[in-house]
């Protein structure tokens, strides 16, 4: 049912979303996790520009009190700006989940010394994890120089672009993101945690120092939490831009991570408090 109520956002078909989250909210169905309730408010904004209480009291089948609760919470995360009645789109944070094509063209040069600066990090032989993103695709074309690797990934649009090199490429199943080409869900979580990989690459969508790595979508969060259990090196790959700023889904906190590649704009007291932690930082 989970998959319905995605399905139905990213295709814009009201109806069909309004019925998912009743589906979803049903008690025979499985009570929604608060964070993926938030996760699809979230999401119903990112379509319709806005959201009432009203609606999404009758969506769930819950009281005013609890919706206003979850706005409150989301604006709290500068996901959202309250209104009366109702909520805007907060766009100064990582709620707007832009496509790929869109990404391609941000910061193209920071992403391009990231990826040559991962691909120093590599040995012939070794099993990859890359995750979806353009960062990681750049990546991944960086990795052309090898003869001999195995490519784990649940990107669409990476497991193309390797097509033509003599590397072992394994793309997970699973549910397919259009935004971002990305598989997500049960299937492809069961086929990562049957790997061990020797590094995994990171793509992240907010980085707090503190809180840790994040991504608007709480089912690709999921799915990079389990690519992190089965890799022995976690390595973080984000411009500048992606520091100070936070999405819903909560991938992992710091403590969990290796290594981070970022780019020299990157603002020093956010270097600082990694390299404390004890968090190598490759600034190119």
């Amino acid at each position: 049912m989970q998959d319905l109520a995605t399905t139905a956002f990213e295709t814009g078909q009201p109806q069909r979303a309004s019925e998912a989250i009743r589906l979803l909210s049903r008690p025979k169905s499985g009570s929604l996790l608060i964070c993926e309730r938030r996760q699809l408010i979230l999401e119903i904004l990112n379509r319709d520009g806005r959201i009432l209480v009203s609606e999404l009291s009758r969506a769930f089948d819950l009281s005013p009190i609890t919706i206003r609760k979850d706005l409150d919470y989301l604006e709290s995360q500068r996901l959202l700006q309250r209104t009366h009645g109702g909520a805007l789109p907060h766009y100064g944070s990582t709620l707007v989940d832009p496509s790929v094509k869109e990404k391609e063209t941000q910061h193209t040069d920071e992403k391009q010394r990231i990826a040559e600066a991962a691909a120093n990090l590599v040995k012939d032989g070794q099993c990859i994890l890359l995750d979806s993103g353009t960062t990681t695709l750049s990546i991944a074309r960086a990795l052309r120089r090898f003869s001999r690797l195995t490519i784990v990934t649940n990107a669409a649009n990476i497991a193309a672009e390797l097509t033509d090199t003599d590397f072992e490429i394994i793309l997970t199943g699973g549910t397919l993101r259009k935004n971002s080409l990305s598989l997500v869900g049960p299937l492809a979580e069961d086929v990562i945690r049957q790997i061990r990989a020797d590094i995994l690459f990171l793509g992240v969508d907010g980085f707090d120092p503190k809180l840790g790595v994040t991504t608007p979508n709480v089912l690709e969060s999921r799915v990079n939490r389990a690519m992190v259990s089965a890799s022995h090196k976690i390595v973080v790959v984000c411009d500048a831009s992606k520091f100070g700023r936070s999405g819903m889904g909560l991938i992992v906190p710091p403590s969990e991570i290796h290594t981070v590649i970022t780019d020299t704009a990157a603002p020093a007291t956010a270097v600082k408090s990694l390299r404390q932690a004890n968090i190598e930082v490759i600034l190119v």
